[in-house]
């Protein structure tokens, strides 16, 4: 039989481009990822005003969060739980110094080896670190310098916590020393700098990479660039956030001794910090930009993750506490989360959750009208709760590994590729601090002893934090109901617990109400088991609602009456410009108050004498 040579020649040709394609289609190149990480930046507070670039770039290009959480507030054990994808009970990173386990040479030992960037390196990667580790990384006790983190390629980390000049690095295990010059030296640009060079070298045949910048801003101290020395004068901190400079009632004891009406020289002092934290975040932003624009003329934006968060919250003036973090409250748990990459439509929002109760107080005919919009809307608008235990699963899952079983996070993929089969994600959001003491604090003499920490003698030695200011707090999302619930170890055994709809500055403390006892009962047991998980374990079904839902109304009653002296407060001492018209006809009238000048006694404990434990 005659064959036409030819038609062979042809027919093999295209078996070849055939086969050429189908390799791939079917083998595409894995995704690049980019983690920002800053650190000290809250959401609550307006920590993201300087970050109009990163907001543009990333957050209208992909999705953004408006409510993530970290399990820790507080910097290395927060960090820690990015790193290993766990809870601090079991990491066993518990404060910020080595003896608190961070990055101690117990913790280099266990945890470590199975840190995200292990897994990212078993799966091709190439990966780059630059800026602050953890808190005590590069210190001689714990192997100075010379101890790089198992699975980073290129490494430059920051020795010790956030600075901004004269600070030491390691260079892939050499110390590189730097000083106070701007060009050469200031920290967030030279991240900046290492990140781009990075950068320059991938191409389309180099390995996907996974890189992170964790830049200091917006952490103390806080020289920002020269050029933004001027951006934010005389700015003041939000006066409009409910719990501001107002005198805590039913908190655990450290809550209660701070000074209210704040001094006029505390009030300067929380006015200068605002200011100094968002010119440092300016070249935050100027970083992201640099890096989008270096991705985008690569050609490699298109298949490149960016994601960007904060390590945990902040608080200035909060129930009078002058700043720092470390409290259970929003404002020191919520953290800015923006993710762009592909596969996520730009615009999605998460939604919070008190903004989908409210709809209950709709009328069923507007309430039927909404929910066909929202129809239109489900796969741009979702409101589960990201952790910072969740990034670790995360950047394994995009790579395409498998999590390991000892994460107690999840990956985050399903929120933005299947916004409404994601609904119940993560229904209890677990929070863990375990407090620091120092036998003397320098300035305050009075606090020999007494085994507190963080206590300024510019802000008349307020204390932001205890060897008893330990807790564990679960955050509930129940249906329509968001409820935090709080247990202290310290001599009081103290509970806090609030509603966080019908109180969304955590002012009335509902523990020792009747009305709630059977959700606090649910709540209690959530907690219990959440301390105690590992794994799996970690992701709990929802709650039971039935009871919560019967003792919800009850719980904004008392609400309702119990935060009218907080307003009279405010209103007796100046700060209730903007009252709320909810409840404005039972106001009451409050009592004068004289505001502390620095020649007056300042009571700075009125605890107990055995309030310790």
């Amino acid at each position: 039989m005659f064959v036409d040579k030819a038609c062979v020649v042809v027919v093999a040709a295209i078996l070849v481009v055939a086969a050429a394609q189908s390799t791939t289609t079917s083998t595409p190149k894995p995704p690049n990822i980019v983690f920002v990480l800053t650190d000290d930046q809250d959401l609550v507070l307006g920590g993201m005003e300087p970050m109009q670039k990163t907001t543009n770039l990333i957050g209208k290009q992909g999705i953004t969060f408006e409510n993530a959480f970290v399990s820790v507030p507080i910097c290395c054990p927060s960090r820690s739980s990015f790193l290993t994808g766990k809870y601090q009970h079991n990491h066993h990173a518990f404060n910020n110094s080595v003896a608190g386990g961070c990055s101690s040479t117990s913790w280099q030992q266990e945890q470590e080896p199975k840190a995200f960037p292990v897994y990212l390196k078993q799966q091709g990667y190439s990966t780059f670190y630059a800026g602050k580790y953890l808190n005590r990384y590069g210190y001689d006790n714990v192997g100075g310098t010379a101890h790089v983190p198992p699975g980073w390629d290129w490494w430059v980390g920051l020795v010790g916590n956030s600075v901004y000049y004269d600070y030491d690095l390691s260079v892939n295990g050499t110390t590189e020393s730097h000083g106070h010059d701007y060009l050469e030296d200031y920290l967030t640009d030279l991240i900046n700098r290492k990140g781009q060079e990075f950068l320059e070298l991938q191409n389309d045949n180099s390995a996907p990479f996974f890189m992170m910048l964790s830049a200091p801003a917006c952490h103390e101290p806080f020289p920002s660039a020269p050029h933004y020395s001027h951006y934010y004068a005389g700015k003041k901190a939000p006066r409009d956030h409910g719990s501001f400079n107002v005198k805590a009632h039913d908190k655990h004891w450290l809550l209660e001794q701070p000074i209210i009406p704040m001094p006029n020289d505390t009030l300067d002092l929380v006015d200068d910090f605002y200011q100094n934290r968002l010119r440092t975040l300016l070249s935050v932003d100027d970083m992201v930009e640099d890096v989008y624009n270096v991705l985008r003329r690569k050609k490699m934006l298109d298949n490149t993750y960016l994601f960007f968060t904060s390590d945990h919250g902040y608080h200035l003036g909060q129930f009078g506490l002058p700043y720092d973090k470390r409290e259970p409250y929003e404002f020191d748990i919520r953290v800015p989360l923006m993710v762009k990459g592909p596969g996520i439509k730009a615009g999605m929002v998460s939604k919070v959750a008190d903004r989908l109760i409210k709809r209950k107080t709709r009328r069923r005919r507007e309430r039927r009208k909404k929910r066909r919009e929202e129809k239109q809307q489900q796969a741009k608008n979702i409101w589960e709760s990201p952790m910072n235990i969740d990034f670790g699963p995360t950047f394994i899952s995009l790579a395409g590994g498998s999590v390991p079983s000892f994460m107690d996070g999840k990956t985050m993929e399903p929120l933005w590729r299947d916004p409404v089969g994601s609904k119940g994600f993560r229904d209890n959001v677990l929070i863990e601090y375990s407090g620091e003491e120092k036998q003397s604090i320098n300035g305050c003499p009075q606090l020999t002893g007494q085994r507190v920490f963080n206590c300024n003698h510019l802000a008349h030695c307020v204390c932001e934090d205890a060897h008893n200011n330990t807790f564990a707090c679960v955050r509930s999302t129940m249906g329509s109901n968001v409820y935090k619930y709080c247990e202290f170890k310290d001599d009081a055994s103290f509970v806090e617990m609030y509603d966080l709809i019908a109180d969304p500055w955590e002012l009335t403390n509902l523990e020792k109400n009747a009305d709630t006892s059977g959700v606090q009962a649910t709540l209690k047991q959530a907690l219990h088991e959440l301390t105690a998980c590992s794994g799996a374990t970690c992701n709990i079904q929802k709650l039971k609602t039935k009871t919560i839902r019967k003792e919800a109304k009850k719980s904004e009653e008392m609400i309702s009456a119990a935060t009218s002296y907080s307003k009279s407060e405010k209103k007796a001492k100046g700060e209730g410009k903007k009252e709320r018209k909810k409840g404005k006809d039972k106001k009451k009238k409050g009592g004068n108050r004289k505001a502390v000048t620095e020649n007056q006694p300042v009571v700075l404990f009125t605890q107990p004498d055995n309030f310790l434990m």
